[in-house]
This record gives C-alpha cells, sequence and structure tokens, in this order.
C-alpha cells in the first residue's frame, strides 16, 4: 500500500490536477509524509513544493479516503489517498517534479491516474465537477 495525501481544489467546476516530467497521466497534488509529519504538514510541504502556493492550514477540511491500483506499479500495489480540501495563497506554478497543471472536468477523466478518477467520480456525485 502506496500512502499518499491529496489536495482536493475545485474552481468553476473543474478539479486541479497535475502531471509529473515523463508520465502521461494526471494525478492530485500531495505525496508522501515524511517521518513524524502530520497530515497538515505533509500536504502542505508537498504543494508548496510541486506547486509554488502555501496552503491556507485552518482551511484543511477532510474531503474523503480513496484506494486505487497504483499507475506504473505492479497489479495489486495500491495507492491509497487521505484527501483535503483547503485554501491557498500564492499563483500556481508547476515547481519540482510537476511538468504542467491543468483544471480538468468529467470528460477529461481518460487523462488521469486509476486514483485521480475515483475523486473524480465522487465530486460529479455531489454536483460539483463539470462535464
Amino acid at each position: 500500500m502506496i500512502d499518499k495525501l491529496a489536495w482536493v481544489y475545485v474552481r468553476e467546476g473543474r478539479l486541479l490536477c497535475v502531471r509529473s516530467h515523463n508520465k502521461s497521466l494526471f494525478y492530485l497534488p500531495g505525496g508522501k509524509r515524511d517521518p513524524g509529519e502530520s497530515d497538515q504538514e505533509a500536504l502542505c510541504r508537498e504543494v508548496a513544493e510541486e506547486l509554488s502556493v502555501v496552503l491556507v492550514p485552518e482551511t484543511l477540511s477532510p474531503a474523503g479516503l480513496f484506494e486505487a491500483q497504483a499507475d506504473g506499479k505492479p497489479v495489486g500495489t495500491l495507492v491509497r489517498l487521505t484527501c483535503y480540501r483547503a485554501d491557498y495563497s500564492g499563483t500556481l506554478a508547476p515547481a519540482s517534479e510537476i511538468a504542467e497543471l491543468a483544471w480538468l472536468g468529467w470528460d477529461d477523466l481518460p487523462r488521469c491516474s486509476v486514483a485521480a478518477r475515483l475523486v473524480m467520480e465522487a465530486l460529479r456525485e455531489q454536483g460539483a465537477l463539470a462535464s
């Protein structure tokens, strides 16, 4: 099991997703905890590293737990995404391993990792994701 934290940010019915260098699929911003880090500390650090913005800690709220086959890993290797919503300050810009950011809607589902697709399905059921 690969345990990751993910930032769920929807604007105008579109989900903020990122793509790493040398990868074809989009996923949610975030990553793994460093030893001793809380979810909040790890997610804030990862998002700052990947997108050059600062999450507003007091706005963090749970957005769900999702498990799926991990992309690019052997069959049976699962990724668990513990998702949070949060506001941010700054200007979104790809950094570190991130090659591209995109605002994706339901029609973009095939461009996303399996785990990101699960989040998009949940958002669509909630009426938060546009076609």
